[in-house]
């Protein structure tokens, strides 16, 4: 069972922080809506990086942004969370795959190896919740100049890149919390040989004691009941 769940747990890991990267470089996680529009002459579309637009030719224009300060707070904020994600993400993969029981990676110290397994699940669980927040930080703004009545510039909707991070961010969260819980699950040889220890301490212990008493006790008997004359 820990195996199963270290298993899935490493595969979960590597498909979030694939897809975090896929969701980081798409282009698409907003794009201009066709609502209250008349005429349209080209679809707008933006990720984290840059702007793009395709008009009615099919033409296919893309411009990066040029000043990272002159960004909103909040895509500076998006970029830090979704690159901190993935190097979170690679951390993870590292541990899992040295902490998993089935691994000869790292020896074979076996308590050792659960502690790094801890870890990496901590990493995911990280992973997964910076990416959730970047991603939906950047909805949030969204949905809130779609419907602002009073918003003058152009109106977007959510675009795919979102629902890859959002997706990312779930398979993060699974995958470390199926490693934190193999870490709790003893495997049946640890069961067997702290059975073993207990067993041993349980039946040493009394023995050891009572020889212990045995030869106080015979220490405080007199020579001569024993048949020995002391002759000085």
């Amino acid at each position: 069972m820990k195996d199963i769940l270290q298993i899935i747990a490493l595969l979960l890991g590597f498909l979030a922080c694939g897809s975090a990267v896929l969701s980081l470089h798409n282009h698409y996680w907003k794009v201009s809506t066709d609502d209250d529009n008349v005429v349209i002459t080209s679809d707008i579309f933006e990720n984290l990086w840059m702007s793009c637009a395709v008009d009615s030719t099919g033409t296919f224009n893309c411009w990066n942004f040029q000043s990272m300060l002159a960004l909103p707070g909040y895509i500076q904020a998006c970029r830090a969370l979704m690159i901190t994600s993935i190097v979170l993400g690679t951390f993870g993969l590292m541990a899992t795959l040295v902490g998993m029981q089935c691994s000869k990676i790292g020896g074979e110290n076996y308590v050792m190896k659960n502690r790094i397994a801890g870890a990496g699940g901590v990493f995911f669980i990280l992973q997964g919740l910076c990416t959730m927040i970047a991603a939906s930080w950047y909805a949030f703004n969204i949905t809130q100049e779609f419907f602002d009545p009073l918003y003058p510039g152009i109106k977007y909707e959510i675009g795919d890149g979102l629902y890859i991070g959002w997706s990312s961010a779930t398979m993060a969260l699974c995958g470390g919390s199926c490693l934190l819980c193999s870490c709790g699950i003893r495997s049946q040889e640890e069961k067997n040989e702290s059975h073993l220890k207990n067993f041993l301490s349980y039946s040493y212990q009394p023995q050891s004691r009572h020889m212990v008493q045995t030869a106080s006790a015979t220490s405080n008997v007199p020579s001569s009941q024993y048949g020995l004359n002391v002759y000085v």
